[in-house]
């Protein structure tokens, strides 16, 4: 079994500025050639993101794993960032505000950072900026938050809503000169503070989306040197863990927390079968210094940095495409049922097979997760 896997073409489907044309797809990918035909050429920012829904379709009708699905919904996010980033670049330069003053990226954080997105994802961004003297501050500065504004503006307008906790480049939080990023996470990572470790957990999973991506280098680089040395605040991380338990009862069986559940069946995997997975790999990589931001490259890292067996890391990842699946399946669900996107599942329309299987499952995380916090 493997472990590593090879570059899929699938990842260059949004890879330049446009999609590929439909006529230059073979026959065998038709659905996909069908969903591209009725995006059109030039696609507003709305219709692209709309029509990203008709594209799970098209890549489901292909039989591609939820997993992979994922990864393409994740990589069309990004193509919808570089464009609303481009049209507020343009825009600007239309206003007189010129070229952007010094080097800059911006950052996806969270899931969109993983290419784990499902459906529905709200903004989680920030931005790295080259370091400039405190003179020009004002000047640089005000460039960059009027870019902040107008592209995270398009993208909640087009349909990917802003975060409802402010991160985002257009904050001064989340938008900062390189030497400022680093000076910011050693402040979050030099004591056991809950809402530091918090904060720094957000912008852990990050990955350039457009701009000069040796920035992001630099800040992986400082996060490898100084994290693995944060004894503390890796202590304090991992008590965190505890915050998103597994929707399992002391006996093993399903059980997930009511509050906000649509009924008492409902389980929200997202946040006690995906994060709680996520928040302990997360640790572990960053414990043994792992750079890859996904779950799944971090997982066959780990199984080479002797943390974890080959065996149990296949098994977490399946168990990781497993929960994706069945989120996707619901959330699609939902849209033809006229309801919102969310992380809950109906365990009611699950059978057997597949409760047996989700259990055993939250059981491999919930085992990962004793282990990331020091217990066996």
């Amino acid at each position: 079994m493997r472990l590593l896997h090879r570059a899929s073409p699938w990842r260059a489907l949004f890879a330049g500025d446009l999609p590929p044309a439909p006529d230059t797809l073979s026959a065998l990918l038709s659905p996909l050639g069908e969903a591209l035909s009725s995006l059109g050429p030039e696609p507003s920012l709305a219709e692209a993101h709309r029509w990203q829904v008709e594209l799970v379709e098209a890549l489901d009708r292909l039989d591609l794993p939820a997993w992979r699905i994922s990864q393409l919904i994740s990589d069309h996010n990004d193509w919808l960032y570089r464009r609303a980033i481009d049209l507020s670049l343009n825009e600007m330069q239309a206003q007189g505000w010129g070229p952007p003053p010094v080097a800059w990226c911006v950052l996806t954080l969270g899931s969109g950072a993983r290419h784990e997105s499902l459906l529905g994802p709200d903004q989680d961004n920030a931005m790295v900026i080259a370091d400039y003297p405190d003179s020009r501050h004002n000047e640089i500065d005000g460039y960059f938050q009027a870019l902040g504004e107008r592209f995270t503006t398009r993208l909640d307008e087009a349909g990917i809503p802003l975060c409802s906790g402010h991160v985002m480049a257009r904050w001064p939080m989340w938008r900062k000169r390189l030497g400022e990023w680093a000076e910011q996470l050693t402040i979050w990572t030099s004591e056991r503070r809950v809402k530091r470790v918090q904060q720094a957990n957000i912008l852990l999973d990050f990955h350039p989306v457009h701009g000069d991506a040796t920035l992001a280098e630099a800040l992986a680089e400082h996060v490898a040197r100084r994290v693995p040395r944060a004894s503390l605040f890796l202590d304090e991380m991992a008590a965190l863990l505890d915050e998103l338990p597994v929707a399992l009862d002391r006996l093993g069986r399903l059980s997930g927390s009511l509050e906000g559940a649509p009924h008492e069946r409902a389980i929200n995997l997202k946040h006690q079968g995906v994060l709680p997975l996520v928040n302990a790999v997360r640790l572990l990589a960053l414990r043994h210094g792992v750079r890859p931001p996904d779950t799944r490259t971090r997982l066959a890292a780990l199984v080479m940095e002797e943390v974890l067996s080959a065996e149990r890391a296949l098994a977490l990842t399946s168990a990781l495409e497993r929960l994706q699946g069945l989120l996707l399946g619901e959330q699609r669900t939902s849209l033809q049922e006229g309801r919102a996107v969310d992380g809950w599942v109906d365990t009611t329309r699950l059978g057997e097979d597949q409760r047996l299987l989700l259990r055993h499952d939250l059981q491999q995380i919930r085992s990962l997760v004793r282990l990331a916090r020091g217990r066996r």
